[in-house]
């Protein structure tokens, strides 16, 4: 069995100056944490690198030549039995888990990021997760993440994990 972390948009350091501390509790406590793209910035690839467990990644639209030469543009792994993918864009809402199934063939997992709006839908035996932003919450109320567990080919629960925005004076 395997702890999983969805992080995604983490846009630093223009949203935030680093990852909440409940995040990187997060991180250490998972055996893989999975980020969908648009770091902003080759420090926290190099800094999730060092502290986790496993990391499995890719690169977002935000994401500039340094990221993209080190990350791919969907990452795919198998997981204690379940097939993932990992890609920052899947296009609007509408639609969404048909182009999924499409261009996720095999795939038992997609974790996709970009809208920083949380997702969890299921088709055609395809889950589909995205954990929002922990740093950029844009129209939702807090800032979000996933975590969930992978054993023997199954997807255990999700869990959408909240923290209200820093409320600055003035």
């Amino acid at each position: 069995m395997s702890s999983l972390l969805l992080i995604s948009d983490t846009h630093l350091p223009a949203r935030a100056k680093d990852l909440p501390g409940p995040v990187w509790a997060a991180v250490d406590a998972a055996d893989v944490v999975v980020h969908a793209g648009d770091w902003c910035t080759v420090d926290l690839l190099d800094r999730l690198e060092e502290r986790a467990a496993r990391l499995v990644a890719c690169w977002g639209n935000n994401d500039g030549d340094e990221l993209r030469a080190r990350l791919p543009e969907t990452a795919r792994v198998t997981i204690d039995g379940v097939r993932v993918a990992v890609t920052h864009e899947t296009g609007a809402r509408q639609g969404r888990e048909r182009r999924a199934l499409a261009a996720h063939p095999d795939t038992d997992l997609l974790v996709f990021g970009h809208s920083h709006i949380p997702w969890d839908s299921t088709a055609g035996g395809l889950r589909l997760l995205n954990p929002g932003s922990p740093t950029d919450r844009r129209r939702m109320p807090t800032h979000t993440w996933m975590t969930l567990t992978l054993d023997r080919g199954r997807i255990g629960d999700v869990a959408l994990h909240h923290r209200e925005p820093d409320r600055r004076p003035g």
